[in-house]
């Protein structure tokens, strides 16, 4: 019999997890400093953030505890809505950010931690949703949410079945159900959403961007999507956001989020691989003010000239290497004139001898820099970092991707 009590064992997993952060890390940033970050938990849902107990979001929660940013996107945290097998029937939508930040994240996750109060902010997603297409070109349109596996008992995503890619393979976004794989923005007490201001662009076609990658099949020569399907195929996966976000001192920054469709999963067409670059190259376009961007309010236009603003959240594309197509990362905004290209979070010395097989840049396990924060051009970085815990560690992994970060001075 182990005379180690279950909270002892917590308390040591949550140690080891901590101890490849850097000692910076564990410290209020400087008032004069904003701490943005982003991190995909990897396939969290609705019934996980309903047990305050899930011991791989309680271990999440430590982690961002340690960091404490200011501002934190999360990508993979489910939406919550009908057709969600973890949504109660006549419960307001989007509650799993309120959930993640009420019950995991203002509740110190262990004796050396402080909790956090954020304000949190979640939007529909189009992961999940059917589309009344059969977007595969498998001869048939899937339109039923299956029956799922629910999450193992120690708190890790289940597989995927094939009754569940059948169904995410015909929807606006891949998901299994409805709000799979959606994102949540986390604000700092004392910073304030502009709610009024928020722009979305998950109801935007694809179609409309000028230049489209438009998939075709090589076989055949015709588009693999055909044109009824095309004239309103999403662009966004998930969604794209611009939160403008009110400071200390009255400045903006603008919080420009997505999580675009790997590319990968798919055939010859390359149609995900394609998604990917256009939905990357929205950003750019965004930036440039481009004629054709339409907000989910029917307004026009992209970002005022000026405006302070970092792009968040897991883009799936390595600017080195990787399977992106063009590579539209280094295309499209490392070498935009709007974004600092030159920040390049890195992980400290002990989490690259926790991961000895990885670059100093990767941000997922298997070995790609796909999460970024990217600041304008016109804010003034700090400091930046991976947050990578040691895996010799023990405990249960929260991720396969890590934590990244950038301290900024507050634009004003």
């Amino acid at each position: 019999m182990s005379h180690v009590s279950n909270r002892a064992i917590r308390v040591l997993v949550l140690v080891g997890l901590l101890a490849a952060c850097r000692p910076a890390e564990s410290l209020p940033t400087p008032p004069d400093v904003l701490r943005i970050a982003t991190y995909n938990i990897e396939d969290v849902r609705t019934a996980d953030l309903k047990n305050p107990a899930h011991p791989r979001l309680k271990a999440a929660a430590a982690l961002i505890q340690h960091l404490r940013p200011d501002v934190l996107l999360i990508n993979e945290m489910t939406y919550d809505q009908p057709g969600d097998p973890g949504y109660t029937p006549g419960d307001p939508e989007g509650q799993n950010a309120r959930r993640f930040a009420e019950a995991f994240l203002a509740v110190a996750q262990a004796d050396s931690l402080e909790p956090l109060h954020y304000r949190p902010f979640m939007a529909p997603t189009n992961t999940g949703l059917a589309s009344g297409f059969d977007l595969d070109n498998d001869g048939r349109a899937v339109t039923t949410v299956p029956t799922l596996p629910a999450t193992t008992a120690d708190g890790s995503p289940p597989p995927q079945t094939p009754e569940g890619r059948a169904y995410g393979n015909d929807a606006w976004g891949f998901g299994m159900y409805p709000g799979q794989y959606g994102m949540a923005l986390f604000i700092r007490e004392g910073l304030t959403i502009r709610e009024e201001e928020v722009r979305t662009f998950r109801l935007l076609p694809w179609s409309r961007m000028p230049g489209a990658l438009r998939p075709v099949d090589p076989e055949t020569g015709t588009p693999w999507y055909d044109d009824a399907e095309w004239a309103v195929f999403r662009l966004s996966s998930k969604s794209h956001w611009d939160v403008p976000v009110h400071l200390p001192g009255g400045g903006v920054i603008h919080v420009l989020a997505s999580h675009p469709t790997p590319p990968a999963f798919d055939g010859p067409e390359g149609r995900n691989k394609r998604r990917n670059h256009d939905e990357i190259r929205f950003w750019a376009d965004y930036l440039d003010g481009a004629a054709y961007i339409v907000d989910d309010e029917g307004a026009s236009g992209g970002l005022d000239a000026g405006a302070a603003f970092v792009i968040v959240g897991d883009l799936n594309a390595d600017p080195d290497e990787g399977s992106a197509l063009g590579n539209p990362i280094q295309t499209f905004l490392l070498d935009h004139a709007r974004i600092n290209g030159d920040v390049v979070p890195r992980a400290t010395p002990a989490g690259l001898a926790a991961y000895p097989d990885l670059d100093p840049d990767d941000t997922a396990e298997w070995g790609l820099r796909i999460d970024y924060v990217l600041p304008s051009e016109n804010l003034r970085v700090r400091e930046a970092g991976i947050v990578r815990p040691d895996p010799a560690a023990g405990g249960l992994p929260v991720s396969d991707h890590f934590m990244v970060w950038i301290d900024v001075d507050l634009p004003r």
